[in-house]
């Protein structure tokens, strides 16, 4: 019988028992994802070892290590949490669920890193807002070519306790400088945190911070950048010492960003986090003084009542609007559903954006989007702050590459399913992500369906839900789990517990 644990006691669990693991494998460094499931070393003895004289004893002691080694696996697997892309072998015997499926709650995202530091916010009693703004920090790090400290972020938050859905916007795009958008990524996420985040704010910065003293790995997203990109004006961040950009796998660390997370971390409010970044910037470029502050808001999110429930999305100067519009052009057509794909635009740079998911069992959902416009935005590199900045200055005034969407069941049912939709790699994104809630809606297909699947898809290089090289990522909550996916399926990692 599984006992029920409230969260503090799952995660002292959850975290003794890696604990001891590392400790039984002696390595120095453990890999970002762990198998759950992988075979334990029960004796701790060579296995090739021969019994001698006392081979009854020795059976006798490897009976007792079994038994022991059986509890702790029960314990083990009833407090692991990090699952991720790829095939997860099932139990012997007991509960099990397909991947991406969770009892509390998961995270996806376009970095390992970044989603296994927001699976452990959530153990440690964070709620979805901080594991999504601790891996949106992550994030800011590890992939400076989509996003980062200077970039625009965009959210959307459904709150499952009182079923109220918030947009959460940067303002509208200013510029610091002659074609160098003005940063506000630190106080927009310190407001989102400060209204709906439960761990401390200096707890979200730990990780992050630590990637950028210490150094992060080049994952596959960021060394395909700076291969296409090249390291112009980039080094010596991502550059080895010849000015040929770092390879995949190789470790780049970022001290100066290392030292404004620090010190971001102190900040007792939202403006205060953001004042004093951008007076170092301001120094860099040699101006007196910004001419304008970052102005994050949080505002109703848009509706649109539905047959399955009420949509909601974030508010111009997002894509939200075009998004309902396009919608209900979609659904009041007598044309087949869903609509084909939309046709390839004709635009000369596509927007770079970087997205990520969070959700809980209980429906609370958290989506965020963010964009430095052009990879490495500007090319600028800010050398107090190791920030580079972004080309999103006033015009457009559109952010086409933002339009998230949640969709709540009947709102007089305290158990409703709850859908989450966030796409990226498009300059169609609202059109992309209408072509994605027109499959859902087009049902009836359940969320287990769904799973199924995603598990068929693996191993498979088609995409059947994508459009061209979009990504969508896909959250829900459905019969008290958590469930995750993205499309194309893989693209993105994901953990959970």
């Amino acid at each position: 019988m599984e006992a029920k644990a409230g969260p503090v006691l799952y995660q002292k669990l959850l975290l003794s028992e890696q604990s001891l693991e590392s400790e039984e494998e002696g390595e120095t460094s453990e890999p970002l994802v762990h198998d759950p499931w992988r075979p334990q070393d029960s004796s701790g003895k060579d296995t090739g070892a021969r019994p001698g004289a006392w081979a009854q004893l020795v059976a006798s002691l490897l009976l007792l290590a079994v038994g022991f080694s059986l509890a702790t696996w029960q314990l083990h697997t009833r407090g692991s949490s990090t699952e991720t892309v790829g095939s997860v072998a099932p139990p012997p015997h007991g509960h099990s669920h397909h991947p991406g499926v969770y009892h509390h709650g998961a995270i996806i995202s376009p970095a390992a890193t970044c989603s296994h530091l927001g699976q452990e916010l959530l153990v440690a009693g964070g709620n979805v807002v901080d594991a999504g703004v601790g891996a949106a920090l992550c994030l800011a790090v590890v992939h400076p070519h989509a996003t980062g400290l200077g970039a625009m972020f965009w959210g959307l938050f459904h709150n499952s306790s009182s079923g109220i859905s918030t947009a959460l916007t940067s303002g509208p795009a200013q510029t610091l400088a002659p074609g160098l958008g003005l940063p506000s990524a630190l106080p927009t996420l310190r407001l989102l945190h400060t209204h709906f985040g439960r761990l401390p704010w200096p707890r979200l910065l730990v990780g992050p911070t630590t990637l950028a003293q210490e150094g992060f790995l080049v994952d596959t997203p960021l060394a395909k950048a700076l291969a296409a990109q090249g390291t112009k004006e980039l080094c010596p961040l991502l550059c080895h010492t010849d000015g040929t950009p770092l390879g995949l796998g190789a470790r780049a660390t970022n001290p100066k960003l290392a030292d404004v997370l620090h010190k971001a971390a102190l900040a007792s409010t939202p403006s205060l986090v953001g004042d004093a970044l951008l007076s170092l910037l301001a120094r860099d470029l040699g101006l007196k003084g910004p001419s304008a502050e970052p102005m994050p808001t949080l505002e109703p999110a848009l509706q649109l009542p539905l047959a399955q429930g009420i949509l909601f999305t974030t508010p111009s100067p997002s894509a939200g609007p075009e998004l309902l519009a396009l919608l209900e052009a979609a659904l009041q057509s007598s044309g087949p559903h869903p609509d084909p794909c939309p046709p390839p635009l004709r635009v000369t740079m596509t927007p770079v954006s970087s997205v990520l998911a969070t959700v809980d069992s209980s429906g609370s959902v958290l989506l965020l989007t963010s964009s430095l416009n052009s990879s490495f935005g500007s090319r600028h590199l800010s050398p107090s702050t190791g920030i580079l900045l972004s080309n999103l200055v006033a015009k457009p005034a559109i952010s086409t590459w933002s339009s998230p969407v949640i969709l709540r069941g009947s709102p007089d049912d305290t158990e409703a399913d709850v859908l989450g939709l966030v796409a990226s790699g498009t300059p169609a994104v609202a059109k992309v992500t209408v072509h994605a809630l027109l499959r859902h809606l087009a049902g009836p297909q359940t969320l287990t369906q769904h799973q199924n699947q995603n598990q068929a898809q693996q191993g498979s290089t088609e995409s059947p839900g994508t459009c061209g090289q979009e990504t969508v990522l896909q959250v829900a909550a459905h019969a008290e789990h958590a469930h995750v996916s993205s499309i194309p399926h893989g693209c993105c990692p994901f953990q959970g517990f």
